[in-house]
């Protein structure tokens, strides 16, 4: 997956799916299950191999988004 994808590009919500939470795009699964192992201490490859259905790139990328959107309030307050 390409660095400049949007997260739009890895993550979908459709009320069809999961009822409406936010899941990988082509799964059923929840990304805030991938949150969930990430928090419990689990790694990476622990969840993909649980949920084969995520692709590895789309995991990668979307804690690098998640990364950047939760620094980027910092970043705003620079000029100092």
């Amino acid at each position: 997956m390409a660095t400049t994808a949007a997260l739009e590009d890895v993550v979908e919500v459709s009320p069809d799916k999961m009822s409406g939470a936010p899941v990988f795009r082509g799964t059923r699964v929840l990304v805030q299950t991938l949150l969930d192992y990430l928090e419990a201490g689990d790694s990476l490859d622990v969840f993909l191999a649980d949920f084969p259905t995520v692709q590895r790139d789309q995991a990668v990328h979307f804690v690098e988004l998640a990364g950047k959107a939760a620094l980027a309030p910092l970043s705003a307050n620079t000029s100092r």
